[in-house]
């Protein structure tokens, strides 16, 4: 059996690049978009959900490029989890600033009371405030500093993450329940492979 051709720094480059726009792009659309002018009716409101919609979507390939590099035999596929980890950290931050500083116009004590009486802006924040340790630990030196295994587990706080995302999207839109439910969907298979992984590696 002829053996597998390791990719070459200038493959691996252009895959990094590839990935870095493809994170990038609805974030240069969304500013097209509304310097074109053409963001709807309430364009701060479709920025703002389209800025959270983005991270979750960011969130869940992160989940999936774990099963896509086993199915594909295509292990560097996990290097590139790290930046979009990151990158959906940075649309969620944006979310959050963008309701903060457009929408309420940086009140903060409006803020802690949506906090408190609006479930979906609790679950939103819940989210965020968990996602901050995987953004600030997701340097090498971090890994070493923590220790691989601790680090790894510090990171499966993304399994409580995403579900906290998604109903706090869920809970967010008024009419079409069609979205979050699909992500909803998206998550459940891809902890079920995880699960039938783990299963699989454990029995004789």
């Amino acid at each position: 059996m002829s053996k597998r051709r390791r990719p070459s720094k200038l493959q691996d480059n252009l895959v990094y690049g590839l990935v870095w726009l493809a994170c990038f792009a609805p974030l240069a659309w969304l500013a097209w978009k509304g310097f074109q002018g053409d963001l709807g009716a309430n364009p701060i409101e479709k920025l703002i959900r389209q800025l959270g919609v983005w991270g979750l979507r960011l969130l869940l390939v992160g989940l999936a490029i774990t099963p896509l590099a086993r199915i594909l035999n295509w292990p560097r596929l996990v290097r590139f989890r790290r930046t979009v980890g990151l990158f959906a950290f940075s649309y969620i931050l944006l979310h959050l600033f963008s309701y903060v500083g457009v929408d309420l116009f940086f009140d903060l004590g409006q803020l802690w009371k949506d906090i408190l009486k609006r479930p979906f802006i609790t679950l939103g924040m819940a989210a965020f405030v968990l996602l901050i340790p995987l953004a600030v630990t997701s340097t090498n030196g971090w890994i070493l500093r923590l220790g691989r295994a601790t680090w790894q587990r510090l990171h499966w706080l993304v399994y409580l993450i995403v579900p906290l995302g998604v109903a706090h999207y869920y809970l967010l839109v008024k009419a079409d329940h069609r979205p979050p439910l699909v992500y909803a969907a998206v998550f459940t298979v891809l902890m079920a492979w995880r699960v039938w992984d783990r299963v699989k590696k454990s029995s004789p």
